[in-house]
């Protein structure tokens, strides 16, 4: 029998996911070292591998086959655009992806005007803008804090994740639209859907009354 794969988001995605398949039987005592150096990690017993990415990095692993299964955010799925079936919706880690800005910029996105927008998500973005709002936008990558734009001048708006809502407040913004709910999701590499069907479907069902039972 063949290992299967998972390549988990690191951080609370992990933890949550990893809490999710011990109650489907699903475990790897070795993860629970915090001192461990080890990159993958092997439940011998039932055939299974993890191993730790970076979110963005999730759906390339399971694109390429190098991981089967990946659990990883929504917004991921959406930004990278990789040929991964998504299968199945967690139901944790659920925030929104919202344009963002001061009161003012309101006017900007009613008017078709064109507008600046900063965000760490260009692909979401430029679909929402352009082919949602059929608004032409000038948009700008940016790795760090996205709330700066407004504040310094670079932008009209940005495009981020919003949980709570409390960073926006505290710097004057507020969420002027929103783009689309997120959660966690779990996403399956199309050949390993076909050559572990019965695995990979089981695992899905177990999972499924997992989030049933709530």
């Amino acid at each position: 029998m063949r290992y299967i794969t998972f390549a988990l988001g690191k951080g609370r995605l992990a933890k949550t996911a990893l809490k999710m398949f011990e109650e489907i039987g699903i475990t790897c005592e070795e993860m629970k070292d915090k001192d461990t150096r080890k990159l993958v990690f092997v439940n011998e017993e039932l055939k299974f591998r993890f191993f730790l990415a970076k979110g963005p990095d999730v759906p390339t692993y399971v694109e390429y086959g190098a991981a089967d299964i990946g659990i990883v955010g929504r917004d991921t799925i959406l930004e990278e655009g990789r040929n991964i079936y998504e299968v199945l919706d967690l139901g944790f880690g659920a925030c929104r992806m919202c344009v963002c800005g001061p009161e003012s910029a309101k006017e900007l996105l009613q008017h078709h005007e064109q507008i600046r927008v900063a965000t760490k998500y260009p692909k979401i973005a430029k679909d929402y803008f352009y082919n949602k709002k059929h608004q032409t936008v000038e948009i700008i990558k940016l790795n760090g804090s996205v709330e700066l734009g407004p504040i310094v001048g670079l932008s009209d708006v940005i495009v981020d994740i919003v949980e709570t809502g409390s960073t926006l407040k505290e710097n004057g913004l507020m969420v002027l639209e929103e783009v689309c709910p997120l959660t966690a999701r779990m996403v399956v590499n199309p050949v390993s859907m076909k050559l572990e069907q019965k695995r990979i479907q089981e695992i899905i069902a177990r999972l499924r009354d997992v989030i049933a039972e709530g």
